[in-house]
């Protein structure tokens, strides 16, 4: 028989860095930024590391979250779930780790199928979906992929499976708003917060 391995095994690795980047939090934190952090943690269980990530700058907190809420919470043609499938579908192909945890845990919440979540994040193109969510995320990845090669064949292809113009138009901006973050979140070694991982499995 071999000896016993006496290793010790390594720790679960903890993510208590929000990003590899040196930036304190302001203080004091101004009022509404930290209330707006408590109603966060009280609804969501959490503060999410990509908010207290901006938390360094108080413009910069608020230009981000300001976008963030106008595309993914207000009045839109695209409901909560198909904004979220969205960015899961761009993050999975820019591989931006934060954003595929973060979000797929969103679509696994707002669908109620675990299953649909892990498909996202893997692969969309093996998830069974209606004809207007295959052409919406083809429509997201290729926007993604090749934006020199969308055209209005495109277009009128997201057209006929019931999108408005201005649906086309949100649409197109939470694909850039989520190729944007993806890029920041992956430039500065963002880490999503450990809580996510077991979350609506």
């Amino acid at each position: 028989m071999s000896e016993q391995n006496t290793e010790e095994m390594p720790a679960k690795q903890q993510n208590d860095a929000v990003t590899a980047l040196n930036l304190s939090a302001m203080d004091p934190m101004p009022a509404d930024i930290d209330k707006y952090l408590s109603i966060c943690d009280e609804k969501l269980g959490l503060v999410p590391n990509v908010l207290k990530a901006h938390t360094f700058d108080e413009d910069k907190f608020r230009a981000f979250s300001g976008l963030y809420n106008n595309l993914m919470l207000e009045e839109s043609g695209l409901s909560k779930l198909e904004r979220e499938m969205v960015a899961v579908v761009v993050s999975s192909v820019n591989r931006c780790f934060y954003c595929l945890v973060a979000h797929g845990q969103a679509v696994r919440e707002l669908s109620g199928d675990p299953i649909l979540g892990e498909m996202m994040v893997m692969n969309y193109r093996v998830a069974k979906l209606s004809k207007r969510h295959r052409v919406m995320l083809d429509y997201a990845a290729k926007l993604t992929e090749e934006p020199s090669k969308v055209t209005d064949e495109d277009r009128q292809g997201l057209r006929d499976v019931g999108f408005d113009d201005r649906g086309i138009w949100d649409l197109a901006n939470v694909i850039g708003f989520f190729n944007m973050s993806n890029r920041v979140a992956i430039a500065v070694d963002m880490h999503p917060n450990d809580d996510y991982h077991g979350m609506n499995r």
